[in-house]
């Protein structure tokens, strides 16, 4: 499985992004989809899963009510729109895919490349 994320980019503390996580070279099954980031100088952070059918979503205790995270199985995407960018969202997103409980604990199955989100203040 590859995952590509994108979406990423440079903007003011207020705005949204939307990052996009396309997946290819998946033979089925069914799997939760879900977004890490790692900020400078810091751990790898949880941030939202979302699971095969949609019915299940998690969202870390920081971007919670700020951020949604959906997917669009026949497009084999998955989205995280990011809504009210604060400073402390600067990170470098990466998108997986596994277990739901893989993916909350960091270690997914499949990651994808990074993409960097730059909040200004």
């Amino acid at each position: 499985v590859q995952l590509q994320a994108s979406g990423g980019g440079l903007v003011q503390a207020g705005a949204s992004l939307r990052l996009s996580c396309a997946a290819s070279g998946r033979s089925g099954g069914s799997y939760s989809t879900g977004w890490i980031r790692q900020a400078p100088g810091k751990e790898r952070e949880f941030v939202a899963v979302i699971d095969w059918r949609a019915e299940n979503r998690l969202y870390s205790n920081s971007v919670k009510g700020r951020f949604t995270i959906s997917r669009d199985n026949a497009e084999n995407t998955v989205y995280l729109q990011m809504d009210r960018l604060k400073s402390d969202d600067t990170a470098v997103y990466y998108c997986a895919e596994g277990g739901w409980r893989s993916i909350i604990g960091g270690r997914p199955d499949y990651w994808g490349q990074g993409t960097l989100v730059t909040v200004s203040s």
